[in-house]
């Protein structure tokens, strides 16, 4: 109990908390709309506007070359989300603009990072997280971004499940779809953003997708699906950040396995128990 009282700890284990709660939200909306991978484009992109935001700092003379990364990332994802959004409003394969946006930004990434002074290594943090040097600064910076995400995700859940769930039928009762479907963009690129010092930009998906996708198995309407998601996104987040105070491994991609872990597990158990069942009615 003692590493409680480490502000470290207790750094890593809020940005942890809200980063678990946070996520879900938008992944269920994602889950909804058939867009799981859309996070892995636009993480892309984010990491372009990382290595754009350390050219900025480099050029600026700035004591901390990184210290615009976030604000990069969070205009590039941005603008990313706003890109997949308008085309597949205008019809465009969706995951043919991903896949673009994929590549193009993490070359980009790579070849910006080494024009502003850094190397490969420099971006190892971002590609796989880096929750360990968080600072009070980037706490606060998430809770503010966490909040914005909870509240609009829950605040408009409504409309927003009217939109994934049947465009056509929202707009037959007034909805404004096309703003709505830009929000769970901005919203998808924003939580990006605030999960990248977690789980890094790799594996940021994978935190908005994974709990969901267990909460799935477990439930049957789609408000207590994003419920149990969140609950599971943030015991992931705390269980695998906890782990890795005693042991030597890498935060994000434990919290990763562990989801992969629990969604095998729940499977199991699941299907052993229908499976039961239908011998106990033959």
């Amino acid at each position: 109990m003692t590493l409680l009282t480490d502000p470290l700890v207790q750094r890593m284990l809020l940005v942890g908390l809200l980063v678990g709660v946070a996520a879900p939200i938008v992944g269920t909306y994602l889950v909804q709309r058939r867009m799981a991978l859309l996070g892995d484009g636009i993480g892309h992109v984010a990491l372009a506007g990382v290595a754009a935001g350390w050219l900025a700092g480099s050029a600026a003379g700035l004591a901390q070359r990184d210290a615009l990364a976030v604000p990069g990332a969070v205009l590039f994802a941005i603008a990313g989300a706003v890109i997949i959004e308008r085309m597949r409003a205008k019809g465009a394969a969706a995951d043919v603009v991903m896949a673009i946006l994929f590549y193009g930004g993490i070359a980009s990434g790579v070849l910006l990072i080494g024009v502003a002074g850094g190397s490969n290594a420099s971006l190892l943090g971002y590609l796989f997280g880096s929750i360990s040097t968080v600072t009070w600064t980037d706490v606060w910076v998430t809770v503010v971004l966490a909040i914005l995400i909870v509240g609009i995700g829950l605040g408009l859940r409504g409309a927003l499940f009217a939109v994934t769930h049947d465009q056509e039928f929202a707009r037959s009762t007034g909805l404004p779809v096309q703003a709505l479907n830009m929000i769970v963009a901005v919203l998808a690129a924003v939580t990006i953003t605030v999960a990248m010092r977690v789980v890094g930009v790799l594996l940021v998906s994978a935190l908005m997708i994974l709990p969901v996708a267990i909460a799935q198995r477990l439930t049957t309407s789609f408000s207590r699906t994003m419920h149990a998601a969140m609950a599971i996104g943030a015991s992931l987040t705390l269980a695998g950040i906890w782990v890795t105070l005693t042991q030597n491994l890498q935060p994000g991609a434990l919290i990763v396995v562990l989801g992969v872990g629990v969604y095998i597990v729940v499977t199991v158990v699941l299907a052993a128990r229908q499976g039961v069942r239908r011998g106990a009615n033959s």
